[in-house]
């Protein structure tokens, strides 16, 4: 295995509601110091308190955690696992895998800076 957890940080989570703009406006009215880093009809994402935190339609992407890694190791994970990456329209690659008891993990990669 060429990874270790030095490769591997939280990135973050991402919730499934109806309304994009809606659920970024409940966030910033309830909780103090929320950042928006984007906002559309498809996709929100803020922060706070240094936690990221998605929102996403239910019939674009599952709820889900998501882990970063670098794009050798997002290529060797894929590769070992069969899975199919993903680009995104922000320059993120991503793939999805099912963990325990369901719950869906996004592994992605950033852009090289």
């Amino acid at each position: 295995m060429t990874g270790s957890l030095a490769d591997v940080r939280f990135d973050h989570v991402a919730q499934q509601v109806p309304d994009i703009g809606a659920a970024i406006a409940w966030w910033r009215e309830t909780v103090p110091g929320v950042r928006v880093l984007h906002e559309d009809p498809t996709w929100g994402l803020i922060e706070a308190a240094g936690v990221k935190l998605a929102f996403v339609l239910a019939d674009q992407h599952p709820g889900h955690l998501a882990w970063r890694v670098d794009g050798d190791e997002l290529e060797r994970l894929a590769a070992a696992g069969g899975h199919e990456i993903r680009p995104h329209r922000d320059g993120t690659r991503s793939f999805y895998v099912e963990g325990p008891g369901g719950q869906a993990v996004e592994l992605i990669a950033y852009p090289a800076q």
